[in-house]
């Protein structure tokens, strides 16, 4: 299967792909194209920034199949199968077919597909010219004299995140503490005393998230995702969830399932994080536009009744 696989790729350049090699710890093969054995698949993908790896799962055992779909999971790297998987149906495979032959996708994502790519990223941008044009135009300057009359400093706050394929963006947000050392370091918690006045009022209301929608129109986030997060953050996350890294694999958002569902704000306890890591994984394997909007009415409802996890 892997030879017809090479055969396929090297037949259809159209579809972009280089073929660099085979991996193996069957010594009595020796097909052009082994360049390596299973151990030395990491080191390989690491230093040739590999997008997809294909594997015929009965020439491996379960310790090394669950070992390459960590390292896939956590270096954002594209793992199919060839193309019986037996025993490990932990994931959701989808079949694709490069003419008669069968790939098994192990993680599916709607929005790799090119219209729905398209369907998202067109709504982002006519949502966050209408929200820009008609909304921040004059709402802005407004809060911009209240936080200037308030507190000393500038009025937006920028933030390297962790975006799409884990590169890092500059996130925009209306400052709501003081000036301090420990912005990139430590997350707001009820009754913080680095948040300013005005910054409590723009902080329950999401009013310090509306920078973001020029984020959005450039390209760096989308109106609905998973929540971008400081680096520092992510960091510590990372080695409390599993499969953490899988949230990278589509565009942040302003606002995504986790936080419609309870899991906006505090994250003192590990359970919150796994919760929300779960639920945006949930959601990038099963996007739909209809999901979009109901999760952008459900944000829309809890800034108007009052999120009790906003502060």
């Amino acid at each position: 299967m892997a030879v017809e696989l090479q055969r396929f790729f090297k037949s259809h350049p159209e579809f972009g792909y280089k073929f660099l090699g085979f991996f193996s710890d069957n010594g009595k093969l020796k097909k052009d194209g082994v360049i390596g054995s299973i151990s030395g698949i990491e080191e390989f993908v690491l230093q040739n920034e590999v997008d997809e790896i294909y594997c015929c799962p009965d020439e491996l055992n379960k310790t090394e199949i669950k070992r390459l779909l960590d390292f896939a999971d956590d270096h954002l790297v594209r793992i199919k199968f060839l193309p019986e998987p037996n025993s490990y149906t932990h994931q959701r495979f989808k079949v694709d077919f490069y003419d008669v032959l069968p790939v098994l996708m192990v993680r599916n994502i709607p929005l790799d597909d090119a219209v729905n790519k398209f369907i998202k990223r067109a709504f982002d941008i006519f949502f966050s010219l209408f929200v820009i044009v008609f909304i921040l135009s004059w709402l802005l300057p407004l809060v911009a004299i209240a936080i200037k009359i308030d507190s000393r400093g500038p009025v937006f706050f920028k933030q390297i995140r962790s975006g799409i394929g884990n590169k890092n963006f500059e996130c925009y947000k209306l400052r709501s503490m003081y000036v301090n050392k420990d912005a990139n370091k430590l997350l707001a918690k009820r009754g913080d005393s680095r948040i300013t006045r005005v910054g409590a009022f723009i902080r329950k209301t999401s009013i310090d998230e509306l920078p973001q929608f020029f984020n959005v129109f450039l390209g760096h986030m989308s109106i609905v995702g998973p929540r971008p997060h400081m680096l520092k953050l992510g960091e510590e996350y990372a080695q409390v969830a599993d499969k953490y890294m899988v949230r990278h694999f589509i565009k942040p958002g302003i606002t995504g399932l986790s936080q419609v569902r309870g899991y906006r704000g505090d994250t003192t306890y590990s359970y919150q994080i796994r919760g929300r890591v779960k639920l945006d994984i949930f959601y990038l394997e099963n996007w739909s536009f209809w999901l979009d909007m109901k999760i952008i009415f459900y944000t829309v409802y809890n800034v108007i009744r009052g999120d009790k996890a906003a502060f």
